[in-house]
């Protein structure tokens, strides 16, 4: 912190808190954006959001709300990707959720999402993936815990893919827990 001398002008500390204040807001509406309940949300920030509010106003089976997954990305390979999966909220409310736990419970171990990742990444074989992971003593067992689950394909012997229409949902699950 510098000295102040007596020929530097006095400080307004009410105003540097205020600006502080100011700043402070702005960094939390930047990492955390809101919805004004007045003004509704910022197009700019909710453009995802307002599409799905579209959405919902043209199609009547949707009034009670829409779930949307929506990505369009390319893999570190360079693959582009391109998916969307929608749900009425009142369906998903409807479903067995109960159905949805082994896929999720699939992903509930950390050498398994690490595969996921190293898959994506390009490592594809059942050996570069050993070599990458260090070890292959539960490779296997790994792997098949995912094809089971429908978060891997495999592609001819000891090869494997992430199915483009798992990818998608996959990074949005990962957002969404982060």
């Amino acid at each position: 912190m510098a000295e102040r001398s007596d020929s530097d002008p006095p400080r307004d500390v009410g105003a540097e808190l205020a600006d502080l204040r100011a700043r402070v807001e702005r960094l939390e509406v930047s990492a955390h954006p809101r919805v004004d309940p007045v003004s509704g949300p910022d197009p700019d920030t909710f453009w995802a959001l307002e599409g799905v509010r579209t959405r919902r106003a043209d199609h009547p089976e949707t009034a009670d709300g829409l779930v949307l997954l929506t990505g369009s990305l390319n893999l570190p390979t360079g693959e582009p990707v391109e998916w969307q999966q929608g749900a009425a909220t009142a369906d998903l409310f409807d479903t067995d959720w109960s159905a949805a736990s082994a896929r999720l419970a699939a992903l509930g171990h950390p050498v398994r999402l690490e595969l996921l990742r190293e898959i994506l990444r390009g490592t594809r074989t059942t050996s570069a993936l050993g070599d990458q992971l260090g070890s292959t003593g539960q490779l296997h067992h790994h792997l098949r815990q995912l094809v089971s689950a429908g978060w891997l394909a495999q592609r001819g012997r000891g090869a494997y893919e992430v199915p483009p229409g798992r990818v998608v949902p996959l990074l949005a699950i990962l957002t969404g827990v982060s």
